[in-house]
Order: C-alpha cells, then structure tokens, then sequence
C-alpha cells in the first residue's frame, strides 16, 4: 500500500494493555521491558494463529484486527490463560499482565497505521476490564456464534469518554472446564474436489495437537454445552434443578464457595432415587440470566426449581433459599438462615430436608443415613476443597499442580476427608495422562492408593466412587472400574457423569446397547449435555452398524468442539461403511493434519477398545480412508 493511501473499512480490533507497566519499569527497567515485549511477541503469535493481524505495538499497548469476532475473543481468551500460566513460573513481582478490549468499528489503515473510531472504542472497552480480563462491545456479543464456550458478563451501558452516547459492554471468560477453540484451518472447501488440497505446512503449525489419552476421558478437554431440541422426558417425573447461589458477599472472588454450596445441594439430592436431578453443567448456564421460573422447568423439562444466595461476612454467613413450582412460577418456600460458618454444612442439610418434605419424596433407610452424612467438619477444609476443584477445573499443568497443592492442605487440616482424597486422585491421574509428571509410574500408584482410601473411608459417596473408577479406568482395569461406577450411579441416580464415564468404558469393551441406554439417561439429566455425549453416542451406534445415525451425532460433536480427534476417527469409519469413500477420505486428511501422531500403527497400539471384532472393524475402516501407517 502506498503511504498516502488510505483503507477505510469496518472491522474487528483488539486493544490490550499492559496493567501497571510504569511500576513494572520501576522495579527492574531492563527486566520489564524485556517481559513486556516476551508478552506481546507471544500474543502476536496467538493473533496470527486466529487471522488475526498485529498492526500496532505502543510502547505497552497492542492493537490488532481480526475479520471474526469469534477469533478475536478467543485469541484474547487464549493469551490470557497462556499468560497466566507463564507468569505463575517467574519467582518474581515483574509479570505483565494485560487488560484487553474488543469492539467492533470502522476504521483507517494507512501504511500498517490502524486509526479511527474503532480503535478508539476498543481501548476504552479495554480499560473497564480487569487484570487478565477481557470486555467487549454489545456488537461483538451479537457476532459471537451462540455456540461458543464463552461466559458473558453482562456490565450494562457504560459512559465512555468520547463517546456521546453510553456503550453496553460484557465482560467475557471461558466457561469453566471448557476450552478455547482452536484456530480454523486456512485452507476452504468450495467443492468436493478441493478437498485434495494440500493444507500448508504453516497451516499445520497452528493445530493443537491433542493427546492420545482423551480416549478415555474426551470430557478433559473444552466442552461445550448446546440446549437440546427435543422434549426431555424428566416432565413427567418428580424433578428439580437447582440454580447456582448468587454470591452476595463484597468479595467478587467468593463465586468458588456459593457454586460449592449449590453443587452440594445438588449431591444431596441426586442421591435420591424418586426424584430428578438436573446436572450442574445445565442448570448453571442460568447464572446472572434473568429468565422466567416457567420458562427454565420448560428448558430443563423440571417441575420444581431451588434458587438462592450465599453471603459471607466475617465468621457468618446468611444463606436465603427459595422452591419454585416452575408450573406457575409460585415459591412453595422461601426460607433465611444466620448462621456462623461452622453451622454451615447444618444449614445444607436443613435446606435438603425441606425440599424433601415439600415434595413429599419418600426416603429409603438408606437414602436417610446417606444425608445424614457430612463430607467434613472443617469448614477451612472444606473452603480449600472447593478452591481446588475450581483450580482443576482449568485442565492446565498449572491448574492441576495447583489443585494437587491445595488438596493436601484440605486433607492436612481434615485427614478424615474422603471426597479431598478421591478428587486429589483423580488430579494426579490427570497429571500423568497429560505428561506432566516426572514419575508417572509412581504418581498412577499413589493415584490408586488415594483412591482406594477414600473408598474405605466413606463407600457411600458416589464421587468417591466416580474418583475410583476413573482411577482403575486408565490403569486398565475396566472390571473394576465399571464396579466402581455402577457403585456410584447406584448410589446417585441422577449423577449424569456418572453415567457418561460408565457408557464410554461400555463402550470400549463392545457394550455398544449399554452404552447408548447410559447416555440417554445422562441426556436426559444433564439437557444442556457437552460434545462428549454425542461422541459417545455417535461410536455406540457405529458399533452397532447404525452408521448413517453414527455420522449424525458424530457431525454434531465436531460442530461443538471439533479439536478433538476421536470422534473424527469413528466418523470417517461410518463413511466408508456407508460408501462415501471422498468424504471418508477428506476426514483422513483432516484428522492427519490435527492429530498426526493417529497413524495406524500407533492406534493399534493403544486403541481401548477390548472387543476385537470392533477394533479390527475400526483398524480397517480407517485403512480403507487412507489413514497414513
């Protein structure tokens, strides 16, 4: 471009800031700038990876420009987290940390110069967020695919200098235990003969490589949740779905400790077995959503729903808690408890015997005593539990050595604590799948030690027995893994993991009918269901030679998070038994690309699937596609 012409167009511009930069400098000049400079050469090659184009660095700001919105939130998305990580291993106070800001304007491109109101508007959206944080505009939230794993934060209309009129503006983060989207490929398919085009090298830079061991627990990576069309049966049942407590205490961070009490209540009542229990994944798409009772017991096909607050203050608490007839959006109760934080986990109970009472559920001996059992009598343990588990819930290296950390201390102060033993299990068994321990063979042992004494502890505590079959699951034990999870949905009916982990090991041992039935069940309970059900799904029913409804739900799981390469595998199988040797083939391709160490020879090696006659059906149909040996 020459330097006097000028590009007006409207587009997609990032603004990030570094926080703080001046008292960076003043520490270490030399250090900082050279920290700062580490930081935004490795955001630049995030940006590149998302068609993203760096146009501007200012001293400590940045200014890109994307064609997507999609890519630019999740390029911002994916520093953020990477920048997390990087600091947390510096042993000093000069970290970069960056505030970023996305809008959506028209803007002035002169000899790489990026200028005009667009950018303006970025910078100012940028400096309404947090540290680490991202804030975009309202059009960006109109351009973002509803799909999408991202959690916004709605921050009304915001007053911004130079700005006449006030912009509404959203604080956006990845939902947790989901993951960023990957970058697309460059190459475009117009027409069945360009699928034998040949994806650049550059291209296959940018892929992110995922690891073999996703077979057996694909819920590891991002999900992400998507409403089903069809009606969910549960209507017709005695059902409920507790909502996520709103944290009403001063300290925004707190969020960890209001979730843990709703999710506990939620254990509390999946236990029973006259009564529906929605999963957290869907019942806690509703947070910070104003919608009517009506319309959520719709969504979720419930007839009751249980909302609430948690504040903390000091060495008390106030939870309030309302039952909703989701019929007629009338509260059956409403109820306020002060309490000090040590009656707590009696105020929990308290709460599941009224809805109990209130719905009239009749308790088994069994079920009685299963309430009657508390996790543990330390509420500081109890708070380091629940810090941990929102640390695991990142799936990082980082996350998990913190998590493991904060575990020990939970334990430390309660060595009683079954469930803080079982959850550490499952996260150094995560450590070592994810190739982040120095000592794997060790880590597996103590992973199975933790296991198995949480289980002698306390057998009645399905996530306990959830944590021991996933233990015995990637030791190959699926005997005993399959006992442990059956143990565990025995012993919560409505535990909707519970049900996906135990169909994906019926799965891999040829059970294809089980495993449709079990991930039904847990469709049916957890209605906002994660890609990973539909994978399930998709390779149960190539099992069963129902490959035209195989290639259906396995299309679907792709189009809710396609980094995965498991479920293109059993896609690709599905089209050649169906004949459609090009699209069987172009999946080949694909998978080559995003997944190149799933050669034939590899997956014969370490495929989990014990049923012969499938894996060499499987072994075949992937050679008949031209999937490199």
């Amino acid at each position: 471009m020459e330097k006097d012409q000028l590009l007006r167009k409207l587009a997609v511009i990032l603004h990030a800031d570094v926080v703080g930069s001046t008292t960076l400098v003043q520490q270490n000049e030399a250090l900082a700038h050279e920290r700062i400079q580490g930081a935004f050469n490795r955001f630049s090659e995030i940006i590149n990876s998302y068609r993203g184009i760096t146009r501007e660095l200012r001293g400590d700001a940045l200014v890109a420009e994307f064609d997507r919105a999609s890519d630019a939130v999740s390029a911002a998305l994916a520093f953020q987290i990477t920048n997390r990580d990087f600091n947390s291993t510096l042993n000093d106070d000069i970290q970069p940390r960056l505030r970023i800001g996305v809008s959506l304007g028209e803007v002035i491109i002169a000899d790489n110069t990026i200028t005009g109101a667009g950018v303006v508007l970025a910078q100012r959206v940028e400096q309404l967020a947090d540290a680490d944080g991202l804030c975009i505009t309202a059009a960006l939230h109109e351009a973002l695919p509803k799909h999408m794993p991202f959690e916004l934060d709605d921050l009304g209309e915001q007053v911004l200098k130079g700005f006449d009129d006030q912009v509404h503006v959203y604080e956006v983060s990845i939902t947790s235990g989901q993951s960023i989207p990957p970058p697309e490929q460059n190459s475009k398919i117009n027409s069945s003969s360009s699928k034998w085009q040949v994806v650049t090298s550059a291209g296959i830079a940018l892929v992110v490589v995922i690891v073999l061991f996703y077979f057996f627990a694909p819920w590891e990576t991002g999900t992400e949740k998507a409403q089903v069309d069809t009606a969910v049966p549960l209507a017709d049942k005695l059902s409920i779905a507790v909502l996520p407590f709103d944290n009403m205490s001063d300290d925004p961070n707190k969020d960890y400790f209001s979730d843990g009490i709703s999710e506990d209540i939620i254990t509390d009542l999946s236990q029973l077995k006259n009564l529906a229990v929605i999963a957290r994944n869907s019942s806690f798409t509703y947070r910070d959503k104003s919608a009517k009772a009506q319309d959520i017991g719709k969504d979720l096909g419930v007839k009751y729903l249980l909302e609430g607050s948690v504040r903390k203050v000091g060495d008390r608490i106030r939870i309030t808690a309302q039952l909703i007839d989701t019929s007629n959006g009338y509260h059956l109760w409403a109820e306020r408890f002060d309490r000090e934080l040590t009656d707590m986990f009696a105020v929990q109970d308290e709460i599941t015997e009224r809805i109990v009472s209130s719905l009239s559920v009749q308790l088994t001996g069994d079920e009685q005593q299963q309430l009657a059992h508390t996790a543990t009598s330390s509420f500081e343990a109890y708070d380091l539990f629940l810090q941990a588990q929102i640390s695991a819930a990142h799936f990082t290296e980082a996350g998990y050595m913190q998590a493991a950390e904060t575990y020990r201390r939970a334990i430390s102060l309660d060595p009683g604590f079954a469930r803080a033993y079982g959850a550490l299990a499952v996260v150094l068994t995560r450590q070592v799948n994810g190739g982040y321990s120095d000592s794997p063979a060790e880590m597996r042992e103590r992973s199975l030690e933790l296991a198995r004494k949480a289980a002698e502890m306390n057998p009645n505590s399905p996530q306990v027995q959830w944590a021991l079959g996933y233990v015995y699951l990637y030791r190959s034990q699926y005997e005993l893994a399959v006992k442990a999870l059956e143990r565990a949905v025995s012993l919560s009916p409505s535990y909707a993991d519970g049900y996906a982990l135990l169909a994906l090991i019926k799965n891999n041992s040829g059970q294809a009918e089980d495993a449709v039935r079990l991930i039904e069940k847990g469709m049916d309970l957890n209605p906002f269901f994660s890609w990973d059900y539909l994978y399930n799904l998709g390779r149960a029913h190539y099992a069963l030679g129902h490959y035209e409804q195989a290639v259906q739900y396995l299309q679907q799981a792709l189009e809710r998070n396609e980094t995965p390469g498991q479920p293109r595998l059993f896609l690709l199988a599905s089209y050649v038994q169906l004949g459609q040797q090009d699209d069987a083939e172009w999946e080949a391709m694909q998978l080559e690309v995003s997944h190149p160490e799933f050669t034939l020879s590899h997956l014969q090696q370490v495929l989990p699937i014990t049923d012969t006659e499938l894996r060499d059906r499987l072994i075949s149909d992937l050679r008949s596609a031209g999937l490199a040996e």
